[in-house]
This record gives C-alpha cells, structure tokens and sequence, in this order.
C-alpha cells in the first residue's frame, strides 16, 4: 500500500508519498528505469509555469518529493528564484538542485546571483559552451556541475571538450546527460566514454527522449532499452526527468 503524507511547502500543503510518488516497482512488466531511486524532474518541463516557483514546487511534487531541479534556464528568471529560495520555503525534496541560466544573461552578474543561493542548494548545473570565463565560476566550488552538451552545441560535447573545463574547475561535479551523449554518437560509445573519464565526478543525471530537433521528450521505450547499459553505471545518483515520465511509468501510481 502506497504511504501518502500531507507535506508543507511554503504556505501550501502537498499530497507527497514519502518513498516516491512514482511507485512502479511491483509491476516487473516496467523498465526497471522507472524504479529507479532517486527519481525526480526538472521544473523546465512546465513551461506554462515559468517564473511561479510556488507552482513550479507544486507542479514537482507531482512527480516526486525527493528530487526537483529548478530550472532557471533564462537569465530573467534567476532573481525571482534567488528570492523565494531565500524566503525558506519548507520543500520536501532530499535532493535540490538549481539549473542556471543559458540564454538572456550577463556573466558576471550570474556568477555573483549564483553564489547567493542557499546552501540548501546541493548542485548548480550549467552549461559549459555559454561559459566564456570559465575560471569566474570557480568560487561555486564543489557546487558547481558541468553539464555534457548535444550535438547543436559548439563545445562540451565530448571527453576532451568536457576535460579542459575541468582542467580548470577541478572542484566542479558532472552532470550526465544520457540523450545528449545519444545525440552525438547512437551506438552509445560516447556515452560509456564519458563516464569512464567522468564518473568519480558524477552528480546526477538528466533523462529523456530526444525530438528531431534535439528537444526534450518523454523516454521512448527503445531508448529505455538502448540506454539501460549505460545507466546502469549510474544507479548511486540521483535522475532528474527533462520531460514528463513516460505514460506507462503513471499507469500504475497508486
């Protein structure tokens, strides 16, 4: 029987099951992808609700209440979640990460607003290919996460793109993202590669499906099968979705 408990957040209450809201394991039929723990989703996913941390918060806890990524992709939106973080909401999430801006920012300035986030704050993932002065991040320390790019990207793609950034962010962590390295090389080699140099850095990872156009999408069930191998090397971290779960992962919430 499934264990549900009213949580507060902020000045909402949240219906959260405390052992995961996506409670599939008993059903073997599902990819063993889906029972994996921790597992929870990036707030970019609910794009309608960009900007409304409360809501974002609301709409995470839908999926799970031990994993969320805020996720301030446009350079805008970091001050509005700067000031809630700092208002102490009480999130249930065991695992809180920050995804900072790629598009629409000034460097400098994002550098100072991200060392301001609460210590709450386990992980700041950036992208390294809108990073120019890569050295300026170094006060994030260990916080800092270095995301693996797609193939549209013009650097920190590969192992030796990835490696001169951690050259000189030896501090930073790694943030695996399954579909870019599916992007740039299908046969999944790439993939193994970058956690064979990587994997002592390894944070969390990023999981879904891509469209043709390199856009995230729920996970398709041959990559589920397609990407097994690889993730299977990556079961001590937490997995942050970057589109909603794939429909059969729901079927059977309790």
């Amino acid at each position: 029987m499934t264990d549900w408990s009213t949580l507060a957040v902020g000045r909402n209450q949240y219906l959260c099951q405390i052992t995961a809201t996506l409670d599939i394991t008993s059903f073997d039929h599902v990819s063993g992808l889906a029972s994996h723990h921790p597992l929870g989703v990036s707030t970019g996913i609910f794009a309608d609700d960009r900007g409304s941390w409360r809501q974002l918060v609301d709409d995470a806890c839908g999926i799970s209440s031990y994993v969320v990524e805020l996720s301030a992709l446009s350079g805008d939106e970091l001050p509005g979640l700067i000031s809630y973080l700092r208002s102490e909401p009480a999130l249930p999430f065991r695992y809180l990460s920050v995804h900072g801006p790629a598009k629409n920012f000034d460097e400098g300035i994002v550098v100072e607003q991200l060392g301001e986030l609460p210590l709450a704050v386990r992980s700041v993932v950036l992208h390294p290919d809108v990073m120019s002065d890569i050295a300026a991040y170094r006060g994030l320390g260990t916080r800092l996460v270095i995301e693996n790019m797609d193939g549209r990207k013009k650097t920190g793609r590969t192992v030796e793109e990835l490696a001169s950034v951690f050259e000189e962010l030896p501090e930073a962590g790694f943030c695996f993202d399954v579909a870019h390295a599916w992007s740039i090389d299908p046969t999944m080699e790439l993939a193994h590669a970058l956690l064979d140099q990587f994997r002592a850095k390894l944070r969390h990872v990023h999981l879904s499906s891509l469209d043709s156009n390199d856009h995230h999408v729920p996970l398709r069930g041959d990559d589920e099968q397609l990407f097994a191998e690889v993730l299977g090397r990556c079961t001590d971290v937490p997995w942050v979705l970057e589109a909603m779960p794939p429909t059969k992962w729901m079927s059977h919430r309790s």
